[in-house]
Order: structure tokens, then C-alpha cells, then sequence
């Protein structure tokens, strides 16, 4: 899909909006080992907004990465998902060298930049390492530059570079 259907289906439904506002809030990730995918996030610098330890064993914890609005959930029997079993989580970042080396910093194994072989902008969404060439967009397009990691877990995160959004994105 090019960039200007993403730019045309993005108009179409905007306008046939219903007035209901519908706001991704929480995304409940897979984990083994709570006190293990505890560290490792706060370990991040995210912002701790809840956590409970009960009497029945069930244990949640509600971060937010810095500059979001959506948080992440995991926990005890918070979602039956297969621990490890995300691929492709989102960070959308400015600039990727800051991020990358602020998480390398805090001890992440993340991966260089890459970006879409082929010269998409959906580089980051492929099985694996599949298509994925090395360094940032040759044409420094927006959109079109990533690095990837995963956290204690096996789940896999994707940064994304966008330093102009596509009309009606905020």
C-alpha cells in the first residue's frame, strides 16, 4: 500500500466519523515472570502507575512509557496470550539514534537501524529480519526507519522514527 492510499483511506474515514471518540488505552502484554518483566521496564524509566500484589496471587502492573498516552498492562493472569508471543510492539521516537542509545544506555540489546529493503514504509511489520536493510531511509523519509528489541520475555518492540505524521495524525 503507498503512502498516498494510507493518505486517502485516512481522509475517507475521518469522514464518516461518528463523533465517538475511540482511544487506544492499554495494551496487555504476555509475560513469564512478573518480577523479571518488572525490572526490566522500570528499568526503562516508565512511569509505574499501578501496581498490586493481592492476597490470591494475582499481580498487575500498569506503566507508561515516557511521552504517551497509551500504557502497558502484564501481569498474573491478566490475558491468556502465550508469553514472548508479541512481535511488533510500537514506539513511535524523533529521532531513532537518541532512543536507541538512550535504551542501550539502560542495557537493551537493540538492533541498528534498519529500514524496508524493498522501500516501504512498513519495514518494521516482516517475520523476523525478513526484508530489512541496514541504516535509515536512504530518502529520510518519515515513517521508514526502525530498530527493534525485545524485552526479558521474547516479546518484540519497534521503534519508529516519524518526524512528520501523515494528514490527521497528531
Amino acid at each position: 500500500m503507498s503512502s498516498a492510499q494510507v493518505s486517502n483511506q485516512s481522509e475517507t474515514t475521518s469522514t464518516r466519523a461518528t463523533g465517538v471518540q475511540f482511544r487506544l488505552e492499554v495494551v496487555v502484554i504476555p509475560v513469564a515472570d512478573y518480577d523479571r518483566a518488572k525490572s526490566f521496564y522500570v528499568g526503562l524509566g516508565w512511569r509505574v502507575d499501578v501496581d498490586l500484589d493481592l492476597d490470591n496471587g494475582y499481580r498487575m502492573m500498569h506503566l507508561t512509557p515516557p511521552g504517551s498516552h497509551v500504557s502497558i498492562v502484564f501481569g498474573t493472569a491478566v490475558t491468556a496470550a502465550q508469553p514472548g508471543s508479541f512481535d511488533g510492539l510500537l514506539l513511535a521516537v524523533d529521532d531513532i539514534e537518541v532512543a536507541r542509545d538512550e535504551l542501550l544506555s539502560r542495557g537493551v540489546d537493540v538492533s541498528e537501524v534498519f529500514h524496508d529493503s524493498g522501500g516501504s514504509l512498513g519495514g518494521g511489520f516482516r517475520i523476523g529480519n525478513e526484508g530489512r536493510a541496514p541504516g535509515h531511509d536512504p530518502e529520510g523519509r518519515s515513517y521508514a526507519s526502525y530498530a527493534s528489541f525485545h524485552d526479558t520475555e521474547g516479546n518484540r518492540w519497534l521503534l519508529q522514527e516519524i518526524t512528520e505524521r501523515l494528514p490527521g495524525r497528531v
